[in-house]
């Protein structure tokens, strides 16, 4: 079971992907300057940290780009959206 956590600010959106059957984070990143220029970081372990500025107008963009990274052949770590049980958001 894969479980994606998102925290998101006024201006910004954390996320980390776990694979529950292990415990592993399989990615995690952050969307930052929403609104603004926007900017995001993504990272997996054992793998080049991907570094993008990219326009944010809003969070809808931001997620967005997450679930695109998640699935991306060279960048992501799951082939689909489908793969993700459940999403939590800190409050």
């Amino acid at each position: 079971m894969k479980i994606l956590v998102i925290n998101a600010g006024s201006s910004s959106l954390k996320y980390q992907l776990f694979d529950m059957s292990t415990g592993a984070v399989l990615a995690k990143g952050l969307c930052e300057k929403i609104g603004l220029t926007g900017a995001i970081t993504h990272k997996r372990p054992g793998k080049e940290t991907y570094e993008e500025d990219y326009p944010m107008p809003t969070h809808n963009e931001a997620i967005a780009l997450v679930l695109k990274l998640l699935t991306d052949p060279e960048l992501g770590v799951i082939e689909s959206v489908d793969e993700i049980s459940a999403v939590g958001h800190r409050f």
